[in-house]
């Protein structure tokens, strides 16, 4: 009797994860590509929590190319959290742990499954995937350290930028006399010393810039409310029609002279005044070629050397008459009257 009482209690806590021995179960299946480790009896998870077992694993060629159907029984309590539309995969626990089915209802939205639902699955790697994956991994991880252990000897080497200032002494003092004469540019501005100590320490080109931009404020404030001459070009109308006019005015008097009125108009579009004027222009060119050439009185007064200083001479001799003729006019001019 204590056997079979204990025989019973295991079978109870065996089937524990379904509901119990009586509890009402509900079959459900899936089809894999690969049964990926899984065994029967493995647990059957719904987001976590084991709702069921695996009860049967085999092959169903028809099935291809995912002919692995597994047989899962789950307790009637867990159709609250199954839909036809969750997904299941096989998953394993930790790298090198037991398969096991997880069914996944998180994005889940159909109506709970029957007996003997099919739950469509989602593929998810393999332990042999991740041997695969994690051995690549490996492979790259060698190749970069070659590559670095051939970089570090050709530094070592004294190759290259990097070998030279790792190996190289007077790169290595250059360098430190830069960082020194740094150090000291650096100590002579905080000192406020030289015209980059100025402007970085002294205030009064911070006041002086506040100031003009202070200015230039009131400047664009005056400007916006039309003070000034630039004030008035930006803000008063007047100037803007007074152009106005004086452009249409502009474009009449164009117009009145391309059809031939007043004066520039004939200048412009009459023939026979432009013939008149060709006339002039060229009888004007032929005097002056007569003058240039020293033809007539004109020509000869600018071409005649002699003339010219004979006609000075008069007018010098007559300046110097007129002036003893001031002087004593009685000497030149005597009124003698007779009486009869």
């Amino acid at each position: 009797m204590v056997a079979m009482a204990v025989l019973i209690g295991l079978i109870f806590l065996m089937s524990g994860s379904t509901g119990g021995l009586f509890a009402k179960k509900l079959h459900l299946r899936s089809y894999f590509a690969n049964a990926a480790g899984l065994k029967e009896g493995a647990p059957v998870t719904l987001e976590g929590v084991t709702i069921g077992n695996v009860r049967h694993i085999r092959v169903v060629p028809s099935r291809n190319p995912t002919p692995v159907e597994v047989d899962m029984e789950v307790g009637a309590e867990s159709l609250y959290g199954l839909h036809t539309d969750s997904t299941a995969l096989i998953a394993q626990a930790g790298v090198l742990g037991d398969s096991y089915v997880d069914i996944d209802s998180s994005h889940a939205t159909g109506p709970r499954p029957a007996n003997n639902a099919e739950l469509k699955t989602t593929g998810s790697p393999t332990i042999q995937d991740v041997i695969q994956s994690s051995q690549q991994s490996i492979e790259q991880v060698q190749v970069t350290l070659l590559k670095l252990d051939k970089t570090l000897d050709a530094i070592n080497a004294d190759h290259g930028t990097v070998g030279k200032l790792i190996n190289d002494r007077e790169l290595a003092n250059h360098i430190s006399a830069i960082a020194s004469n740094l150090e000291t540019v650096t100590q002579a501005l905080a000192e406020d010393k030289g015209t980059a100590g100025k402007l970085i320490n002294d205030d009064s080109l911070y006041n002086h810039l506040d100031s003009a931009v202070d200015k230039l404020d009131q400047i664009t404030t005056a400007l916006n409310q039309g003070q000034g001459t630039v004030g008035k070009l930006l803000r008063d109308d007047s100037l803007y029609n007074n152009l106005n006019d004086t452009v249409k005015n502009t474009d009449d008097l164009v117009a009145q002279i391309n059809s031939g009125q007043g004066a520039l108009g004939k200048f412009v579009k009459d023939p026979a005044f432009a013939a008149k004027l060709d006339s002039t222009v060229t009888n004007l060119d032929s005097i002056l070629k007569g003058i240039d050439q020293g033809q007539g009185t004109m020509g000869q007064l600018f071409k005649n050397r002699e003339l010219y200083d004979n006609l000075n001479k008069t007018l010098t001799s007559s300046h110097d008459l007129l002036e003893a003729i001031r002087a004593d006019p009685k000497k030149y001019f005597v009124i003698r009257l007779k009486l009869f």
